[in-house]
């Protein structure tokens, strides 16, 4: 169960918002600050290939691993201060990296900075604790789209720096911007009201560790080590005993680092496998369109721009996925999540299969980026408003920390396959390795495709249209008045009520599923009225309580179809002291 104030934190103003998206951008940063200097790597460290490419490898590792944690230690102790401490490290990080040019060193400072990415998670969370309903579709829509818009805005000005300048200095650029996030932070970002009570499931977070490391490890190296070798096949298969051994111990747990019975619900377990797909198309365009347009123009196929040139026509990918979020929202009120991530992935499709006859000039690949702007914009927005619509609140750190690690594994996926793909087709000139338009073509084919599980995967989500998210809250007489004319889906409705019948306001009503969780919470309207949605059918307790009034606990029964069950909630008639 969650203990809650009875209020949402206060001083939650307008600059919330762009605060925490621009916290996601500055993660999402740290992911693509070295892309421009990737092949001079080894020359820069001194080192093997093999070894350069740890620099790249140990920010995803970790990242991977932070994700699901930091979302969990948001839920129990602050997602707030779990932001800023995900920050922090990230500075570190940044600052180790700038003042090193050893491989392990280099190594340590870039797994400080993938720490960062459980920020995407806590602000979410965070969105969804203190923001109104009405501003909640967009602001979510930013945040998520964020680690695009990080990504694409990062390539062209971290050429423009690895160009004209010490590569080092992207580091120090990367640690002031993280230094500018903290305090914005700190200035504009109240804390959320929401806790999970329970402690924090150690075992459990070093097991799902364990388990990411031995699965991503082989994924990223597996190209170096060789895919059928046994180092790689070992890896894989230790992986997957690791993962099952730790799934078998959440499900004993009463406070695991991940719920996986939640996880398993369909809106949840589909969204996550979707969410794999909509990362696998997001980093293929990154990996081709950037080396398309540096190869010369004697290949034949390359033209021939510079590398700052080349991140410049990548940028409208992020900053088209910034400018969908206003769209999402507004599509998403109408139609639901369902149906704007089906639409995204359909725009993907489009860009892709448009990408397959235009590779031959410039300009074409800024019409790609546009296109496959849109529609990730618009399939990323869609993740985590299906996520905290099928989740209890105190389980939305720790859910959309999972549903982040699904794109980044979606993402470590696709940079392996696509690695390998441009490597074995790819022709040696001057003992030169030059990608070929075969390998590029083909890479937009496996992005098609992938895309195209994706849609399938978005046909099993249930339910088409908006459905209202259960609001922890309730600001006013008239938000209350606004939330009941709203369509009301599978939930439980009606009014809490004194012994003499007469209405009871701002009483607290809580969901209580049948596991002892809580699955949702609200306060009462002047005149007594509540609403609560349901995450599926069963058994279910409702808990209210008020000042001056005895507590009560009623079982109630839903069958999980799309009509409200009306239940008055009448409180015992003896008073308590207030």
């Amino acid at each position: 169960m969650t203990q809650t104030t009875d209020r949402p934190a206060g001083g939650a103003s307008g600059a919330v918002v762009p605060v925490l998206a621009f916290a996601g951008i500055v993660v999402a940063v740290m992911q693509t600050l070295l892309v421009p200097v990737i092949k001079d790597l080894p020359q820069l460290l001194d080192t093997a290939p093999s070894d350069a490419t740890w620099v790249l490898t140990s920010t995803l590792l970790s990242g991977a691993v932070a994700t699901p944690i930091m979302g969990r230690l948001g839920d129990l102790y602050g997602k707030r201060r779990m932001l800023i401490t995900s920050l922090a490290v990230m500075v570190v990080g940044a600052l180790v990296s700038a003042l090193t040019s050893d491989l392990l060193m280099m190594i340590t400072g870039r797994t400080l900075q993938g720490f960062a990415m459980g920020a995407i998670p806590l602000g979410i969370g965070l969105m969804r604790d203190t923001l109104p309903r009405e501003r909640l579709g967009s602001a979510m829509a930013l945040m998520s789209s964020s680690i695009g818009v990080g990504g694409g805005l990062a390539l062209p000005a971290a050429a423009l720096v690895a160009q004209h300048s010490d590569w080092h200095v992207l580091f120090y650029g990367a640690a002031g911007l993280g230094v500018l996030a903290i305090a914005l932070t700190l200035l504009v970002v109240p804390e959320s009201p929401m806790r999970a009570e329970g402690s924090f499931d150690l075992p459990g977070a070093v097991g799902l560790s364990a388990g990411l490391v031995l699965f991503l490890l082989p994924i990223t190296k597996g190209s170096d080590w060789g895919w059928a070798s046994g180092t790689t096949l070992g890896l894989f298969g230790a992986a997957a005993i690791v993962l099952v051994l730790w799934g078998v111990m959440e499900l004993r747990l009463k406070a695991p680092l991940v719920d996986l019975r939640t996880t398993a619900r369909p809106a949840v377990l589909f969204t996550n496998l979707a969410s794999i797909m909509v990362g696998v198309s997001f980093y293929v365009v990154s990996l081709v369109l950037p080396q398309l347009l540096q190869l010369p123009t004697s290949t034949g196929y390359g033209l021939g721009q510079s590398m700052v040139v080349a991140g410049l026509l990548v940028a409208p990918l992020g900053l088209t996925m910034m400018f969908t979020a206003p769209v999402y929202a507004r599509l998403s009120a109408k139609y639901g999540p369902k149906v704007t991530l089906i639409l995204g992935l359909l725009i993907i499709a489009v860009g892709y299969g448009a990408g397959l006859g235009l590779m031959s000039a410039p300009w074409q690949s800024l019409v790609i980026s546009v296109l496959l702007g849109a529609g990730i914009g618009l399939a990323y927005s869609s993740l985590p408003a299906l996520i905290v619509g099928a989740v209890p609140a105190s389980e939305t750190g720790a859910a959309n920390g999972l549903n982040t690690l699904m794109r980044s594994i979606g993402t470590s996926v696709s940079s392996a396959v696509i690695g390998m793909v441009l490597a074995d087709t790819a022709n040696t000139v001057g003992g030169v390795e030059i990608p070929t338009m075969h390998g590029f073509r083909l890479s937009f084919l496996i992005a098609t495709a992938a895309v195209a599980v994706g849609l399938v995967l978005a046909l099993f989500l249930p339910g088409g249209r908006p459905s209202r998210q259960p609001q922890l809250r309730a600001g006013s007489a008239e938000d209350a008045a606004l939330e009941r004319a709203e369509e009301v889906l599978r939930g439980f409705q009606g009014r809490v009520l004194a012994a003499d019948g007469s209405p009871v306001a701002r009483a607290k009503v809580t969901l209580i599923d049948r596991h002892g969780r809580q699955a949702g919470a609200t306060l009462s309207a002047e005149d007594g009225a509540y609403t609560l949605t349901v995450p599926g059918g069963g058994s279910y307790v409702l808990a209210a309580r008020a000042t001056g009034h005895g507590p009560l606990a009623s079982s109630a029964t839903h069958t999980g179809d799309e009509r409200p069950v009306d239940l008055d909630l009448s409180l015992p008639g003896e008073t308590v002291p207030a």
